[in-house]
């Protein structure tokens, strides 16, 4: 069985994760508060807050959310591999070869797509992995059977267009003084949205398997979590709309 700790847990929450969860907003204020007197005060705050104030900057840290929450992916495409279709660790890694393949090609080709479009480089990235892992969907549940490596090196093209450029793109409405702290909250909320997709997409494909899942249960509970990212790959491509054609100079 793969991933034995996560699918072997049948019992709640532990208290001490639980209380954790009640009492992260507390801490979130209070270190919005703190950073606010450092700044007040002349010192160096890990967090510029009135950046937040830029809503380019702002739409693009929502953007760069949804786009890392892609991470879900690849716990649960694995786990429907070899848990649901009883395929070797290895044949798991090679069924992902598509996807590593179109992400490679348009990682190289991205920087000179970023000069030709601009901004307008993620609007195109974000529609070719809601395409690619729309017909993913499509292959997993059986009405297109024959088509999830096309969608897959589509989803790879896609998340290699946007991956190198996203940061160059929103980074680019910031004052060059303050470019290194914005493009450390940008990395940090990378982070957050990986963490979010495995714990809240992840649960999302877990709660769908049930205790005693079949390989249909599988398909169906990955099409379903590949669905939630679909949705958030979509949300970023619409919020790129709004980040200027050209960043700022």
């Amino acid at each position: 069985m793969v991933y034995p700790l996560i699918e072997g847990r049948e019992s709640g929450w532990p208290i001490w994760i639980i209380a954790m969860l009640l009492a992260s907003p507390l801490m979130l204020a209070a270190f919005v508060r703190f950073e606010a007197r450092l700044s007040a005060r002349g010192g160096d705050p890990l967090v510029v807050l009135h950046l937040l104030r830029n809503s380019d900057f702002v739409i693009g840290l929502v953007m760069a959310l949804a786009f890392y929450m892609l991470s879900s992916f690849y716990l649960t495409f694995a786990v429907y591999l070899q848990s649901g279709l009883h395929q070797s660790p290895l044949a798991a890694g090679l069924a992902t070869l598509p996807f590593a393949t179109g992400f490679f090609v348009s990682s190289l080709v991205s920087s000179l797509v970023m000069q030709w479009l601009g901004a307008r480089t993620l609007t195109l990235g974000f529609a070719l992995q809601v395409i690619g892992f729309g017909v993913v969907m499509l292959s997993v549940s059986g009405t297109l059977p024959q088509s999830l490596e096309f969608g897959l090196i589509c989803g790879g093209l896609g998340f290699g267009t946007v991956m190198p450029s996203v940061i160059k793109a929103v980074i680019g409405s910031i004052d060059p003084r303050h470019a290194g702290l914005a493009s450390g909250m940008m990395i940090s909320t990378f982070q957050i949205g990986a963490a979010l997709g495995v714990a809240v997409i992840g649960g999302v494909f877990y709660s769908l398997l049930g205790p005693h899942p079949q390989a249909d249960d599988y398909a169906h509970a990955f099409t379903i979590a590949l669905g939630c990212n679909v949705a958030l790959l979509a949300l970023g491509g619409w919020l790129s709309l709004w980040l200027p054609r050209e960043p700022a100079a």
